[in-house]
């Protein structure tokens, strides 16, 4: 039995997605970040961290495997199932590259500008700059990528795009647009055009309260 925890955030969003693409049942659990639900004493055992995703994989005879770090998870399910990514050589050297460059490049940079422009306490130009500068840099280096290869690791979707997906399905918070870059943008069109993403989003989204 599969069971996630998540909410409608950039890196939850990726495993809905996976669980779809790679036809895997599982249990979609909300937990409220923006009302710290994260922080509680219970979410706090399962990932000390405070921080969705988290999978729990719980076998047969009810032991429970909990996983954090969206790009772990998506490593393991796809090691479990064998799909979406390459069991060895060039391809899948490529998808962990590109793996890796999302978690140390385009994830933090999307995350740190979209927080100081929307949450800082005061104005901080500076940092606004900074990494305003780094998402769009880094939004370039991928569209340069993308000029080469319909995907991002090369011809076949593999779990690379999902976890790039994410904060792009999120772009609007670091206020980053694909004005520049017409390969993500022909990229993103075609990844949200799939049935499995749409249904993986539709989830998410539903875990966010109706005001």
């Amino acid at each position: 039995m599969l069971d996630v925890y998540a909410f409608a955030t950039p890196n939850s969003v990726k495993v809905p997605i996976a669980l779809e693409e790679l036809e895997l049942p599982y249990a979609l659990h909300g937990v409220n970040v923006r009302k710290g639900e994260q922080k509680t004493p219970e979410f706090l055992r399962l990932n000390p961290n405070g921080k969705v995703p988290v999978l729990v994989d719980t076998d047969e005879s009810g032991d429970p495997f909990v996983l954090t770090e969206s790009a772990a998870i998506l490593v393991y399910l796809a090691e479990k199932t064998g799909r979406l990514l390459p069991t060895s050589g060039e391809g899948r050297a490529r998808v962990f590259e590109q793996l890796f460059f999302h978690a140390s490049g385009l994830g933090p940079a999307f995350g740190q500008s979209g927080f100081f422009q929307r949450f800082a306490a005061e104005p901080q130009p500076l940092a606004i700059e900074r990494f305003s500068a780094e998402a769009n840099r880094t939004l370039r280096l991928l569209d340069g990528t993308l000029a080469k290869n319909d995907y991002v690791a090369g011809e076949a979707f593999t779990i690379a795009d999902i976890a790039h997906f994410g904060w792009l399905w999120r772009r609007g918070f670091p206020n980053v647009t694909f004005d520049d870059t017409p390969n993500v943008a022909r990229w993103y069109e075609a990844v949200e055009s799939r049935p499995a993403v749409q249904r993986g989003i539709a989830r998410v989204e539903a875990l966010v309260p109706q005001d």
